[in-house]
């Protein structure tokens, strides 16, 4: 989890009134819910041939993951498919090519850039073609690591390539939020002694030290157009949740609670937000809008339920909750009201075509298909990997 150990951190260091308040939310036990297990869906049959080249091995090999990961497809002998992919890599060019069953050509298109760059673009225009679903290939996600010893942020691709440590402070840096186009990072650095928002430019590398007001800066995230940030602030006594400007200031108070507020998540307008609070004991989930009002409390069956992350389809709401003395994933379906648990994990969030979940479970990160409930590990080796976050 991020934010309430984060707090418990915050409270060392403050030793305020509302510490002692939200550790007690810690110890809330969740209503029991059953695991539910997730038939597989149809997929298409498709083969990934030889794509020829000096690069064609590697790209090959890119597509064909993939494609895999998408949980889409079917890997299958060309006999077998209903699909072929093949095309050549030469210099800077792939010459990317889908035929079907009967020759036809499905997709011909040409590629230019780094190889990965390029089998991850050829990738999602085979899906997008024959499912007309938006590929995960070449999205980011970044998350916290302790295998220096300290918790620093890494940024890698989706499927655990190109990783890359994005922060060196030597301290303790969490709670990585991507902007929607993964061009930009926020997180929390205590670099200064207190807990503030920083913010990177993925490209450049430039880092700012966007948000420090006294007491404890936490939690924030991106709207999904980018020129907005929800964050926790504590500045007016327990942490509250407020919205401010792309460059951290003119913050808006939302929400006037006794508890604590935490983990804001936005609707894929901006319209809304649901975040976590422990107002009525156990840490619960609320919805209110982005301009202010009344929050609404969101029932999910659970006593305990933190780390909401909103489905770019706005139909879902992932999140943790305690089942069977243990943090699991969970979720809800926010027109009709029900409640999935679909196993161990930690700070699930969804993948930019709304059916997979990345989140951390004993150390490593996984892939999730809420749809087929194939998991996947996607890194480990980092010490204790957390709080991820997709671009999307």
């Amino acid at each position: 989890m991020n934010l309430f150990p984060i707090f418990n951190f915050r409270f060392l260091i403050f030793k305020t009134s509302a510490a002692l308040f939200c550790g007690g939310a810690m110890v809330a036990h969740a209503a029991e819910t059953p695991t539910i297990t997730i038939s597989k869906t149809d997929q298409i049959n498709i083969n990934v041939g030889s794509i020829g080249g000096a690069d064609g091995g590697a790209i090959t090999k890119v597509v064909e993951n993939d494609l895999r990961l998408s949980g889409l497809f079917s890997i299958t002998p060309a006999k077998n498919a209903g699909y072929v992919v093949g095309g050549s890599a030469s210099g800077n060019s792939l010459e990317g090519k889908v035929t079907d069953r009967g020759g036809s050509a499905a997709l011909t298109k040409t590629y230019s850039g780094a190889a990965r760059a390029k089998a991850h673009a050829f990738a999602n225009d085979i899906i997008e073609t024959l499912t007309g679903t938006r590929g995960l290939a070449g999205t980011k996600i970044a998350f916290t690591a302790s295998k220096s010893g300290k918790k620093e942020i890494y940024v890698a691709d989706y499927d655990g390539s190109a990783l890359t440590q994005l922060t060196h402070d030597n301290s303790i840096s969490v709670a990585p939020r991507l902007s929607a186009d993964g061009r930009k990072l926020l997180y929390t650095g205590y670099k200064s002694g207190y807990a503030d928002i920083y913010s990177v430019d993925l490209g450049t590398g430039a880092r700012s030290h966007l948000i420090k007001f006294p007491g404890t800066n936490t939690g924030a995230v991106y709207s999904p157009s980018g020129n907005k940030i929800a964050v926790c602030l504590s500045k007016d006594g327990n942490p509250e949740l407020y919205v401010c400007d792309s460059g951290g200031g003119s913050p808006r108070r939302l929400t006037r609670s006794s508890g604590s507020e935490s983990s804001p998540t936005w609707s894929p307008n901006g319209d809304e937000i649901i975040y976590s609070s422990d107002d009525r004991g156990g840490p619960q989930l609320f919805r209110i809008g982005a301009g202010g009002g009344s929050p609404s409390h969101i029932a999910t069956g659970h006593n305990y339920s933190t780390e909401p992350n909103w489905s770019p389809d706005g139909k879902k709401v992932a999140f943790n909750v305690r089942d069977g003395g243990s943090f699991a994933v969970a979720v809800l379906d926010l027109a009709g009201g029900g409640t999935r648990v679909l196993g161990a994990g930690d700070s699930p969030v969804w993948g930019p075509d709304s059916r997979h979940l990345l989140f951390a479970e004993g150390g490593g990160l996984y892939l999730l298909d809420a749809q087929t409930g194939r998991k996947t590990k996607v890194l480990d080796g980092l010490g204790k990997i957390s709080e991820p976050t997709w671009s999307r």
